[in-house]
């Protein structure tokens, strides 16, 4: 606590002592004209806490003290004075004037000078004509009331007025934020961009590195375009002031104390931000472009891969990561803002300061994805919140060869869509890099003070096709012939800054061959990269690396430890009044604890959780209605039936235990599983589960499970432990809620990339959860969770099956069978296992075995191959399925089934039995099910 306070009192010291009349002076003048004082100054000022909920601008004192002067020195004639009277007709011109000023900040941005190639066609805006407003030229020298506008004074002629209006809103940037609701934002927007007019003073020393980081930007592009004529990079020409935009924000959130930068972005400009952000080593960049095998696994495009780095800031050492991005442009955004959570748990930041997210996105993708607006919604939620995401759009005002705006979208803008979470909106213009510096800052300075996403919308061009072998000027003539005649952003701020006699010619050739001359040297090219970072700020995923699949892992427990947790987590506060059924399933619990009762599914699940945060591992739960879960079996999260408060007695074990957290989730797939992934794969030590609703809706998030979650590691060698419960099981409750599509994995399933598992009684998915964490290997689990076996009689465990026991790959034959009576193995997964059993025990068959496969992938060969050794006298085997035969484990898990047949005895055939090939995965009509189940239960038992 002292550390802070002394640290305060220096960071402030300069404010105060024999300074302070100095500063005092200073900020009056700021108040009056922001860009008279240094710009280091007036980026303090800027910064200065707002007090109280409104945010007006500050009245400064001089003109004050003069009054009271003034009044001192003629207290004889001092005299009460007539209140001046003001006509009728100008009280109604100066409501005019406030209604433009709104105008133009409701407005302003649809005539704003945002396109650099001038193409963009804007229609007329008449809100913003003063005759519009029923004013004329002849009002222009009259004098008008400034009303709220941050202009430094309180009134002007209207001529001044028009102009700065223009010049805040109308030129390189156009801010659209009028559609907040919350008027602290509004304003605090205004105070920033009206008192510079959107048009700051730039020092000298900015200027320069606005130069420089074009001049690297560009000098990346044109050299590998020289060296790799024709190779795909998709480069960032025409859209250079990305650089300028990703420095400003790095250093200006580094001295805002964050820690961590987490940025996600496609491929347009992707090794660019490597090479000249993150200062990723140029060679290994050329080594790359030549294609030489840099990892063992399949590996990736280069514009594909992702890199960290850690920079020095005026706020300390920034570690900057950049996610691993697949072709599906938008995905990985939840991905990103996903690790950045987990990063934020990891150093206890309810806030976000620490750790930054920012999202690059293509306009294209940003207006046409839906992924966009699910990661949106996510924003501001429990489960989800990082204290605002930074977008940037590189608005190339084409997709791909798509750039009619009829075609692309039915909004005005591509970032229309960050609207419905009031995002404010900076549009600027590519080719003023100063703006778009202005901009960065004061994006980061809205998330820093707000905790909210916040967009810019970087409007530029691409100079190239869609990548560098493809000819644009067959689908947008007119669009290339004028960027044939474009000069480079670096072109024209080096003539702007010759201009301005801050540079010759000369410097500024000189800049691009050094530039050039660092890259064929194989130099870093970043600016302040720290070459020995301070490993403090990384995970350590040594203790993950490196291991083979084994079947083998003790998650016994204690059995004393597993009473005293069970107990534990079956108690609520005395007083607490809890529904009538919930409050049965804790009694039931309570008996299980003691041995009463034994376990069924609801109480074992918690249990594991509850194991393994006794262990020190921290366990996360999200997706839709978890809490409860969908088929009431859990109830981790108890509601008072009162006052409506929640307890949850997982979080309650110990005083010092590790986090619990369980978040029902907003009704998404594919950007919560998304979210989930990148906190798994940030988070190794923890137990990271999503639940599906139904298994079945798993499918609207197939993108991730493609591209992430069964091929991340073999491309990136990116390791994930991330958990997905899928209740799976066919119940008669027709085609979408029956299958989790267990084919899907299966067929994904290759390289021991995943795990995939069918559970059939309580102590299975004990052992398999506790499985997941305390075992270092860190693979995709996938669990074909059940529906109807969540209460079945049958599915039941002891509390010693949970102390002592292991998961289970094959569960070989429970009943006491003489095995060399046996003449027939059924082999199945799931609950059609007790369909099976209960018809054997009806027909009193005890020549007929059942065995249970309960990890499909990596598929236990020789384990049932040992259990099947015994049955000396087998004539046939069947595997029966309850999913059509075109569907569910049949055609991707045969082969294994062959194969160690083939080693028992090559005599022998494996049939098949399940429902007939069908499109949908189960029939709507509950007669037709029964039927269907009657029959494959019967032909797997009497061949």
């Amino acid at each position: 606590m002292q550390d802070g306070i002394m640290e305060l009192m220096w960071k402030n010291a300069h404010l105060y002592g024999g300074n302070l009349s100095y500063v005092e002076q200073l900020y009056e003048t700021y108040l009056m004209d922001p860009n008279a004082v240094p710009q280091e100054w007036r980026e303090e000022f800027d910064q200065l806490p707002k007090v109280g909920d409104s945010i007006s601008q500050d009245v400064p004192h001089s003109p004050i003290r003069e009054h009271f002067l003034y009044l001192s020195k003629n207290q004889q004639r001092a005299q009460p004075s007539a209140v001046s009277s003001v006509s009728s007709e100008h009280e109604k011109k100066q409501v005019r004037v406030l209604r433009m000023i709104n105008a133009y900040r409701v407005r302003g941005h649809q005539v704003a000078q945002i396109d650099p190639l001038g193409l963009l066609e804007r229609e007329q805006i008449p809100d913003l004509e003063p005759r519009f407003h029923e004013l004329s030229e002849a009002d222009y020298d009259t004098v008008f009331q400034l009303g709220s506008l941050f202009f430094g004074k309180e009134e002007a002629p209207l001529k001044e007025i028009l102009a700065d209006l223009k010049k805040t809103y109308c030129t390189s940037v156009g801010a659209e934020y009028m559609h907040i609701v919350d008027t602290q934002e509004k304003r605090w927007i205004q105070s920033r961009l009206e008192p510079v007019r959107s048009n700051p003073d730039v020092e000298l020393e900015s200027k320069m590195m606005v130069l420089e980081r074009l001049t690297a930007a560009e000098g990346l592009e044109k050299y590998l375009g020289s060296r790799y004529a024709g190779a795909k990079r998709f480069g960032l020409e025409g859209g250079e002031s990305l650089i300028v935009s990703l420095n400003t924000l790095v250093r200006r959130a580094g001295k805002q104390g964050a820690k961590e930068i987490v940025i996600g972005m496609a491929h347009r400009g992707r090794l660019n931000t490597l090479v000249n952000i993150f200062g990723k080593n140029p060679t290994e960049l050329f080594g790359e472009f030549e294609g030489k095998k840099l990892v063992e696994s399949s590996g990736d495009v280069k514009y594909h891969q992702g890199f960290s780095s850690n920079v020095m800031t005026d706020g300390g050492e920034v570690h900057l990561a950049m996610a691993f991005n697949p072709s599906h442009l938008e995905i990985a955004a939840p991905v990103v803002v996903g690790s950045v959570r987990a990063r934020q748990d990891r150093r206890v930041d309810g806030s976000g300061d620490t750790v930054v997210p920012v999202n690059i996105h293509g306009d294209a993708a940003f207006a046409g994805q839906g992924v966009v607006m699910e990661t949106f919604q996510m924003s501001q939620t429990r489960a989800y919140k990082t204290g605002g995401t930074i977008h940037i759009v590189i608005n190339n005002q084409v997709g791909f060869t798509t750039s009619r705006k009829d075609d692309a979208r039915s909004t005005e803008y591509c970032t229309d869509v960050a609207k419905m979470v009031q995002a404010p909106i900076f549009h600027v213009n590519g080719d003023d890099p100063e703006a778009v510096r202005f901009v960065t800052q004061l994006a980061v300075d809205y998330r820093h003070e707000f905790k909210k996403d916040v967009v810019i919308d970087l409007v530029c061009y691409r100079r190239r096709g869609h990548n560098e072998a493809d000819e644009p000027s067959g689908t947008q003539p007119l669009m290339y012939a004028k960027i044939k005649n474009q000069k480079s952003t670096r072109t024209l701020y080096a003539d702007q800054l010759i201009a301005e006699n801050v540079i010759t010619a000369e410097q500024s050739k000189e800049m691009e061959k050094e530039y050039r001359s660092q890259l064929e040297n194989g130099e870093h090219v970043a600016r302040a990269l720290v070459k020995e970072p301070n490993t403090e700020l990384f995970v350590d995923w040594r203790p993950y690396l490196g291991h083979q699949w084994s079947f083998d892992c003790d998650t016994r427990v204690d059995i004393k430890l597993l009473q005293e947790l069970a107990n534990n987590i079956a108690e609520y506060p005395e007083g607490f009044a809890i529904q009538r059924q919930v409050q049965k399933i804790y009694e039931d619990r309570k008996k299980m604890a003691h041995g009463a009762m034994e376990a069924n599914w609801g109480f074992a699940e918690t249990l594991a959780y509850a194991t393994l945060l006794a262990e020190g591992y921290p366990v996360r739960l999200t997706g839709q209605d978890v809490g409860r879960g969908t088929f009431s079996h859990r109830h981790a999260v108890l509601h008072n039936q009162k006052d409506a408060t929640s307890y949850v007695p997982l979080q309650n074990i110990a005083a010092e235990q590790p986090s619990f957290d369980i978040y029902d989730s907003l009704l998404s797939e594919e950007a919560v599983l998304a979210f989930e992934y990148g906190y798994a794969t940030t988070t190794p030590n923890a137990l990271v589960i999503w639940e599906a609703q139904f298994g079945d809706f798993a499918n609207g998030a197939q993108v991730v499970i493609d591209q992430f979650i069964t091929s991340g590691e073999q491309k990136w060698q990116r390791l994930c432990g991330l958990t997905m419960l899928l209740p799976h099981g066919f119940e008669g409750q027709g085609p979408e809620h029956s299958s989790a599509r267990l084919e899907r994995f299966l067929q994904l399933s290759a390289e021991h990339n995943i795990q995939v598992c069918v559970p059939t009684t309580p102590a299975q998915i004990f052992h398999l959860l506790r499985r997941q964490v305390v075992r270092p290997l860190r693979k995709p689990l996938i669990v074909m969770s059940p529906k109807s076996l969540l209460r079945h009689k049958q599915a039941i465990s002891t509390l010693e099956e949970l102390a002592d026991g292991a998961f289970q790959p094959v569960i070989p034959e429970v009943d006491a069978l003489d095995p060399k009576q046996v003449k027939r193995v059924v082999m199945c997964s799931g609950k059609v296992y007790y369909d099976l059993y209960n018809r054997r025990a009806e027909l009193e068959k005890d020549d007929v075995a059942i065995l249970r496969i309960e990890q499909l992938y990596p598929f236990p060969e020789d384990i049932l191959l040992e259990i099947l050794s015994q049955y000396e006298n087998l004539e046939t085997v069947v595997w029966c399925q309850e999913e059509p035969m075109n569907q569910g484990a049949w055609y991707c898990s045969q082969h294994h089934m062959r194969n160690v047949l083939h080693k028992l005895d090559p005599k022998l055939y494996l049939e098949g039995v399940g429902r007939p090939h069908a499109a949908a995965p189960a029939v709507g009509y509950i007669s037709v099910h029964l039927e269907q189940q009657e029959q494959l239960v019967n032909e797997a038992i009497n061949g």
